[in-house]
């Protein structure tokens, strides 16, 4: 056992290095605030002075040390599982036409020697136990990120039961979900020129599974909006506005009727702008959104909003660039990102028909890719696929053609060993 005196040596001893290294740590914890955004900062070091207050109190300079390189170490995204030079990936199809569309990026994914390989996790949407979306979830975690269809939820199954898709949003923290609707030439449709990003809160407002029946014939259901995750989502928005050099964010909300609820989150996207004076703010009620949508979308840049507007106007948008077969999507948290078509529809009408659009699919992965920073990769994938649909034209029946679903990958195949990458048949 150490006496008191000795325990005083050490500390004497200890002092010198202790405060270098919370120089150093300091240091390292203001340049990530000066590269951070300003909610974020303010965040960081309201945390920041608490654990120093709390340090200097207790006369502990080692716990600040710590505590400090907690702080900075969370401020840092895990990279996802990558095990010889090759990333790990989760892979759920889905039902409907997900299984197909997977084969076709696992197709192409081959073709040319991407450096991923897939774990595959079947969800089975008609089971009552949660079995199979746990598996899925405890993978995504285990590799940081996935690329998946949509699961379908049958309304019809009893009211315990949750939706596989709003579960593992919610479990993952997944919680913006983030879709960029572009016009792309050779692809008619009413309007032009359309180049809207649409950010969605993805983890509570209507989708919180929380409703009852209070007496029969009267139920009640829960819409939940928080001041934490309003914060966070409106912060997502503006960051991604001024990474992607956008002007201009525009908050949908109907805060005329809903004036606590929505109320609040256009609160906070107007306290988070504060943050960011050169980029442009300003809001809009729904209903209105949706008409200008229809009449006028050249007019909006970024959108940021709650969950359920964003389920809705995302669709509209998707509509208004030529369909689901054309738009993917992305889905960030802290920890995990998870890929998929943008307006999630399984498509079940047309399933194994090699009809689908396998576009959607195929952007979605190039998302993934530029996400575990395969650049590279997703350029040459994403610049074949968008050729096959505005230049070569060959457009599945979703988009008035007749090719089939595998006559279309086959032509990006082609079009991606025309440029002389290395594949699987140089």
């Amino acid at each position: 056992m150490m006496t008191a005196r000795s325990v005083r040596s050490l500390s004497r001893a200890l002092k010198p290095v202790l405060n270098a290294r919370l120089l150093r740590v300091c240091d390292a914890a203001q340049s990530i605030q000066r590269q951070k955004s300003t909610y974020t900062s303010i965040v960081s070091m309201t945390t920041y002075r608490l654990l120093e207050a709390h340090a200097m109190h207790m006369h502990r300079r080692f716990s600040l040390c710590v505590c400090i390189c907690a702080l900075c170490v969370h401020a840092f995204q895990p990279p996802p599982a990558r095990y010889g030079g090759r990333h790990t990936v989760t892979l759920i199809p889905g039902d409907g036409i997900g299984p197909e569309l997977a084969n076709h990026v696992c197709q192409v994914f081959r073709f040319c020697c991407v450096p991923v390989d897939f774990e595959v996790v079947n969800v089975d949407s008609a089971m009552i136990s949660e079995d199979d979306i746990s598996n899925a979830i405890m993978a995504i975690r285990r590799n940081g990120v996935a690329l998946k269809g949509n699961i379908e939820t049958n309304h019809n199954l009893p009211p315990s039961f949750k939706s596989r898709n709003n579960l593992l949003r919610t479990t993952l923290d997944l919680y913006a979900n983030v879709m960029h609707c572009k016009s792309l030439s050779g692809v008619r449709t009413r309007h032009g020129n359309i180049d809207i990003m649409i950010i969605r809160e993805n983890t509570e407002g209507e989708y919180s599974s929380l409703e009852h029946e209070n007496v029969p014939g009267v139920v009640e259901s829960l819409k939940i909006i928080t001041r934490t995750k309003s914060l966070r989502i409106a912060d997502f928005a503006f960051r991604t506005a001024r990474e992607k050099g956008r002007s201009q964010v525009t908050a949908i909300h109907k805060a005329n009727i809903m004036k606590l609820g929505d109320g609040l989150f256009l609160e906070c996207c107007k306290e988070v702008a504060g943050g960011y004076p050169d980029i442009t703010f300003d809001s809009m009620i729904v209903d209105n959104t949706t008409m200008q949508l229809v009449s006028r979308p050249q007019q909006f840049d970024v959108m940021v909003m709650p969950n359920l507007y964003g389920n809705i106007v995302s669709n509209v948008c998707a509509g208004l660039v030529g369909g689901p077969g054309l738009v993917p999507g992305a889905n960030y948290g802290e920890d995990y990102a998870v890929f998929e078509t943008g307006t999630r529809n399984t498509g079940k009408s047309i399933a194994k028909r090699n009809t689908a659009n396998p576009t959607a699919m195929l952007l979605a992965s190039c998302l993934l890719l530029d996400h575990l920073k395969l650049h590279t990769y997703a350029s040459m994938i994403r610049r074949a696929t968008l050729s096959a649909v505005t230049e070569t034209q060959l457009h599945t029946a979703d988009l008035g053609g007749q090719c089939s679903t595998s006559e279309v990958v086959q032509s990006i195949m082609n079009a991606i060993k025309s440029t002389g990458r290395l594949t699987l048949n140089s």
